[in-house]
């Protein structure tokens, strides 16, 4: 039996861009699947906050999750409404101008060089660059 896919919800998809910590996942994903525990160390929060941001984004049709073994990798992806895609790609361009995302992202960088001085990275897979996000209504 198909899953039938739920419609397209902007108020939701507004509501998840309205808090700094999404926005923050956002802006680390970028072009990259990341694993969660790749966000608890940069963001410094507890695992299932994070978890549950991630959740609201995944509900919100922002980003997709993939389970590999114990990782659970995030990744962004188009909305099916081609104003939520555009509003999501100019959002996405915003923060990595901010003085702020650019130094979550550099310690991201940072983290990846040397994930084993950071003991919840040992054995976690490395982010990995995927392709331009794409959807239906591009």
């Amino acid at each position: 039996m198909a899953r039938k896919t739920p419609p397209f919800n902007m108020e939701r998809f507004f509501q998840a861009l309205g808090d700094n910590t999404r926005l923050r996942l956002l802006n680390l994903m970028g072009d990259q699947e990341i694993c969660v525990c790749y966000f608890v160390e940069i963001l410094g929060g507890p695992q299932p906050k994070i978890s549950r941001h991630l959740a609201y984004l995944r509900n919100a049709g922002i980003v997709s999750a993939r389970r590999e073994g114990k990782w659970m990798h995030y990744r962004i992806v188009m909305p099916p409404n081609i104003g939520a895609t555009q509003v999501l790609q100019q959002t996405l361009d915003w923060l990595r101008d901010e003085k702020a995302m650019q130094a979550d992202k550099a310690r991201l960088t940072k983290v990846c060089c040397s994930p084993a001085k950071y003991g919840l990275l040992e054995g976690a897979p490395p982010p990995i660059t995927v392709g331009k996000p794409s959807c239906e209504a591009c």
